[in-house]
């Protein structure tokens, strides 16, 4: 692998890709919304991980990261047998909503031409 590309970019990425899978295939718990994993973030030395997570609405944001949270324990374990590191790193699970703001900063911004060419078309 070439050194612009470091270790913990690698395990980042190979975090993602399998706890997408186990959240998707292992995890039965009720409250989850069908989270998206954004981002995994690894401390220096890949002791913690920060899984960033997306749900469609907002509301079930609360419960769905007090499920990801309970399953961490869970998750974890089942990346150590995946993963090829020494360590696996412990999961925090953070919601992330720079997606939902994002969509209510278009609609804004859509509502705003809206009435800019409504105001042209009066005059």
């Amino acid at each position: 692998m070439p050194k612009d590309y470091p270790r913990s970019e690698r395990l980042a990425s190979q975090i993602h890709r399998e706890l997408s899978s186990l959240i998707s295939h292992s995890l039965k718990d009720p409250r989850l919304a069908s989270p998206s994993i954004l981002d995994v973030q690894l401390t220096r030395d890949l002791s913690q991980a920060r899984v960033y997570f997306s749900v469609l609405n907002a509301e079930d944001s609360l419960s769905t990261a007090d499920a990801l949270n309970h399953a961490a324990g869970f998750l974890q374990r089942e990346l150590g047998k995946v993963i090829k590191s020494r360590t696996t790193p412990k999961l925090s699970f953070i919601f992330d909503d720079t997606d939902i703001r994002g969509r209510n900063m278009d609609e804004l911004i859509d509502a705003a031409v809206f009435k800019d060419k409504q105001k042209s078309n009066h005059q």
